[in-house]
């Protein structure tokens, strides 16, 4: 499969890379065509300019970045109050555009899929909070914010599996070692090699 990973955090140490270099090295070992973005280490800009936004809608948008090319994408990033690191807000804002990722009718205000070919994403991410309180309490924003507002609308038919190491600042070595598992599980199962 030809997979895109976009990594969202500033510490080449942090966990974020860790998992990335892990999956990196599991997928490509199996076979996969992995094309790796570290937003921050190629200085993504992630807001988008005046003209960007007045030409939204009326001017045709090239897929510069080739999204539409990919069978599956990876997204590794923290979970910061409850939100994206708006790198990775803003790489969304810029890349999942109309004419790519949808499009728009602006007559019924309704967005059709860009994306079809897109069979998997995961989303792996890690957070201070504890899993009751982002189920229970903030109800998982994260989880629907990518899940209900960019791939469903985007590519409905793609698999979506997130997964989140929650109170990472305490995470024991047993306990990441069991995340890890998880994490490989997780992409042998959306990302299989073809016989």
């Amino acid at each position: 499969m030809r997979l895109l990973m976009v990594i969202a955090h500033p510490l080449g140490d942090s966990l974020s890379h860790r998992f990335a270099d892990r999956l990196s090295r599991d997928l490509t070992g199996r076979g996969h065509d992995v094309t790796l973005r570290d937003l921050y280490a190629e200085g993504f800009a992630p807001a988008l300019t005046a003209d960007e936004r007045r030409a939204y809608y009326s001017t045709p948008f090239e897929d510069v970045t080739g999204l539409q090319t990919f069978d599956g994408m990876i997204l590794v990033f923290p979970t910061w109050w409850f939100g994206l690191p708006a790198i990775l807000k803003g790489w969304i804002d810029r890349t999942f555009l109309p004419g790519v990722a949808y499009s728009h009718d602006p007559e019924q205000g309704t967005l059709h899929p860009g994306l079809p070919c897109l069979k998997s994403v995961l989303a792996v991410t890690t957070m201070g909070a504890p899993a009751w309180y982002d189920r229970l309490v903030a109800r998982r924003p994260v989880y629907r914010a990518l899940k209900y507002g960019v791939f469903k609308p985007c590519a409905p038919k793609a698999r979506f599996r997130f997964l989140a190491l929650n109170a990472a600042e305490k995470v024991t070595p047993a306990r990441l070692n069991r995340f890890e598992t998880r994490l490989t599980r997780a992409a042998t199962h959306l990302f299989p090699t073809e016989p």
